[in-house]
């Protein structure tokens, strides 16, 4: 990712940005008349708030267009110019921009769809142990943030044990991005009042 020369770096982080500031759960909701998301449970635009509006279809279209467009961004950098480092800088300039996306006031998700799907891009078979330590997590807990905190710790683990060390770097940056983006569930967590999967708030 550092040997990436500047003028790439700064092109494939505008795009990814760019590409990840989507507000796919805003659109949804709003095409399906399913009200305002960001009045809705935690006011969050990803798939689990989506879940609370009732419409699971509406939830399921988001987890899938938030992972796309990280995955997106990723391939493109690596079609148009076949540098891994452009396509690790393109992959968290997505996840930022779906996190703070300039559309919303840079009030945007947790980034957990994003994350996987970039995971995916840079390294399928790690990006596939990264969804199934999710699901695995969520399933047991019933708690979503559970299997997104759980799999974005569990993400460099996998990268170091499938030899993919070059991703070390951007996994770990992606890995503390995501426990940020989660302190105030860490702190519910703390307090057992975290909601499960599907409750209204």
């Amino acid at each position: 990712m550092l040997d990436t020369a500047p003028t790439l770096a700064i092109l494939w982080a505008v795009i990814g940005y760019l590409l990840g500031s989507i507000p796919f759960g805003i659109l949804i909701t709003r095409m399906m008349n399913l009200g305002d998301l960001r009045q809705i449970g935690s006011g969050n635009i990803g798939a689990t708030n989506v879940l609370r509006t009732g419409n699971k279809g509406a939830a399921a279209a988001t987890l899938l267009l938030d992972g796309v467009k990280g995955a997106v961004a990723v391939l493109l950098a690596q079609a148009m110019s076949g540098d891994g480092g452009a396509m690790q800088i393109a992959g968290l300039a997505a996840f930022i921009g779906h996190c703070y996306p300039v559309w919303l006031k840079f009030q945007g998700g947790k980034g957990v769809a994003t994350f996987l799907g970039v995971i995916l891009a840079l390294s399928w078979p790690v990006g596939l142990l990264c969804c199934a330590t999710w699901l695995f997590a969520a399933l047991v807990s019933r708690i979503s943030s559970v299997g997104a905190l759980t799999a974005a710790m569990a993400s460099t683990v996998w990268m170091f044990f499938m030899a993919r060390t070059d991703l070390i770097i951007v996994g770990t940056i992606l890995t503390l991005l995501i426990y940020w983006r989660h302190r105030a569930n860490l702190a519910r967590l703390k307090a057992g009042t975290e909601p499960k999967i599907g409750a209204k708030k």
